[in-house]
Formats: C-alpha cells, sequence, structure tokens
C-alpha cells in the first residue's frame, strides 16, 4: 500500500488540484484488477481510492484542502468507512450508532462490525444517526457522516479489536462510548448521510467487479498452464474436456462479466446513472471469478491444497465477493424492483 500510495496509484481518484492524478473509475479500476491478476490482494488498497469520494463530493471546501492533499501524498491513511453494525446489516437504515450535538461537538455512542482496515486507518468516516428513527418521515433520512481522527480517537472513545477471518483480511469490530467529534467534521449536511453513503456505492461496486476480473484471470492463467503441462495417464490433462471445459467456460463468464464492468465504469466516469450496471458487472464478476477458482482447484487436484502454490489462499479470497461488500441476494432485489419494477422484496 505504501509503495502504490508513494507512486500515485492510490491516489488516482483524486483531483490534480489536490495532489491526485484525476484520472477516472475506468483506469482506477484496471490498477486494482492488475494487482489481483498479479495474484496479489487489493482489499488493502481499494478503499484508499473510493472513500475518499464522499469526501469530495460533499465535503466542505476547508475539508477538502485540509484532507484530500494529505491523502493523495499517504500522509495520511483514509482507508476505514464504519457503516455496518451488529443488528443491522445490509440494512443500512438501521444504524444505530447514535451522535447527540453537545455545542460545538458530537457525543457518539454505538457499535460497529465488520470495518475493514480500522487498524491501518488515519481517519475514519463514520455514519450515524443524529435524528432518532422515530422522528423522521423516511427511515433514510436522519442519518449523518462524521470524519474521525483515529490518531485522536482511539482510547478516547473508540476501541477497536480485530475479527480473524478465514483469509487474511484486515477487518475489525468499533465499540465507541462517548466519543467527542467536532461540529466542522461533520460533512455535507445533518441528516443527508445516507445519500451521501450511496452515492460512493457504485465506484465501490465497480471496483471490487474489477478485482473479481483480476482473480478470475488469475485462476485461469494458472489453470490453462499447468492443465497444458500436467500428463497423467500419458496424456496432458487439459486433453480431458472434463477438465478443459470448465476452465474454458470460466473464461467466457470472465470476459463477459469485465464487459459489464467497463461499461458501468463508462457511464460512472461520464456523470450518467450507473446503478444497474454496477450491480450486476459485481454479481457477474463474483460469480465467474468463484467458477474460475472453483475450475483451478479442481484442475490442480490435490496440489490446490498445498500454500505452496496460493490457490487455496486465492480460493478463500475470492469467495467473500458473493457475500460483500454486497450480497448476491440484494443485487437480485435491486435488479428485480428496481430495473424490472416488481414490488420491492424487503
Amino acid at each position: 500500500v505504501k509503495t502504490l500510495t508513494q507512486a500515485g496509484y492510490l491516489a488516482s481518484l483524486i483531483p490534480e488540484q489536490y495532489g491526485g492524478a484525476g484520472l477516472g473509475i475506468t483506469e482506477a479500476a484496471l490498477i486494482l484488477e492488475e494487482i489481483n491478476r498479479s495474484g496479489a490482494n487489493a482489499a488493502a488498497c481499494h478503499a484508499q481510492m473510493y472513500i475518499m469520494g464522499t469526501l469530495l463530493r460533499h465535503g466542505s471546501d476547508e475539508q477538502k484542502q485540509k484532507y484530500l492533499p494529505a491523502i493523495a501524498s499517504g500522509a495520511l491513511r483514509l482507508q476505514a468507512f464504519g457503516v455496518t453494525e451488529p443488528t443491522t446489516g445490509s440494512d443500512t437504515t438501521q444504524v444505530k450508532t447514535m451522535a447527540v450535538r453537545t455545542g460545538d461537538r458530537y457525543v457518539v455512542n454505538g457499535q460497529k462490525v465488520f470495518i475493514s482496515r480500522a487498524e491501518h486507518s488515519d481517519l475514519l468516516l463514520l455514519l450515524v444517526r443524529t435524528t432518532p428513527i422515530e422522528a423522521v418521515s423516511k427511515r433514510s433520512d436522519g442519518l449523518s457522516v462524521l470524519l474521525v481522527d483515529l490518531r485522536e480517537a482511539v482510547g478516547r472513545g473508540i476501541t477497536i479489536r480485530p475479527i480473524r477471518t478465514m483469509m487474511n483480511h484486515a477487518t475489525t469490530e468499533l465499540f465507541i462510548e462517548d466519543l467527542a467529534v467536532p461540529v466542522e467534521n461533520l460533512v455535507g449536511q445533518e441528516g443527508k448521510g445516507f445519500r451521501y453513503l450511496l452515492d460512493g456505492l457504485n465506484a465501490e461496486r465497480i471496483l471490487i467487479a474489477a478485482e473479481c476480473v483480476g482473480d478470475g484471470r488469475w485462476f485461469i492463467e494458472r489453470s490453462r498452464r499447468y492443465a497444458s503441462e500436467r500428463v497423467v495417464f500419458g496424456r496432458p490433462i487439459g486433453r480431458n474436456q472434463g477438465v478443459q471445459f470448465p476452465i474454458a467456460a470460466a473464461h467466457v463468464k470472465i470476459e463477459a462479466a469485465d464487459l459489464m464492468r467497463a461499461r458501468a465504469a463508462d457511464l460512472f466516469d461520464r456523470g450518467q446513472p450507473c446503478g444497474a450496471e454496477a450491480n450486476m458487472g459485481k454479481m457477474l464478476a463474483a460469480e465467474a471469478a468463484w467458477a474460475a477458482a472453483e475450475a483451478c482447484m479442481q484442475t490442480f487436484g490435490g496440489f490446490a491444497y498445498a500454500r505452496e502454490y496460493g490457490i487455496e489462499r486465492k480460493w478463500r479470497e475470492t469467495r467473500l465477493y458473493q457475500t460483500a461488500p454486497i450480497s448476491t441476494n440484494l443485487i437480485l432485489a435491486y435488479i428485480g424492483q428496481h430495473v424490472l419494477g416488481m414490488p420491492r422484496s424487503y
């Protein structure tokens, strides 16, 4: 992450006036795809790209001048967005973490879970409820976004505990007790935070789709090469249709997902609505990457379980993206309601 930041890659979406590259989501997606295609995992990088979008699009001039150049240079790390809670999950409107304004500060109490990279972040964007849900006409109203300086907050209102998972992904739970946040750290307008959150989700899904495409291409290349070289019963195993066809089918799925990813990125960069395309691209890419992972595991047989090959690690990492950052079922619900016009399912 440090090397990529110093090279300017992770500041690709920050405008040049703030020290970034001023590029689009198309270029950012290619960077993350290449990280995963090379066998690494861009989960430690993508948030540094898109989380700052909330600050860029909705922050005050003072906030942007103060934070964006430092994020672009790597002097400050903005890697974490505190949204999910133990009792809310994907139903973000039910957020219970409460921020009460007292004079020139907000006092925050609550809990967050599965907050990625909080241990490795200097700043945290925190979604809170500033108006009780029973006092709003729409459940998406009354939510706000606060910018929290973790260098000051940890140990003084925030406790971070790591959650150990089945893959190397730095995720945590946050316990927030009487955390004081200056009023000037409110991003945008009070009560409009849910809209600011949605504003950044399309970028996240496009970037995650790109990572999945990179994973898929890594699996396919490894599978193709091994199937062509591995000889069993006197012939390369890739000659057998039972080995060859799953690899070929995964390749077809990855290429199709990549086209939808590119379509969503093009719309995003032109400022056009892209919610459907971003969701479909993420879903198709996640499923295609998983198909490629399964094909690779089967192609390598017992060797796939050996850590030295890296396949079992990639296999575990790739499975995540059918669950997070948005599950396949929620994408289907979105498409069913907002694209096909069917009754709301949840």
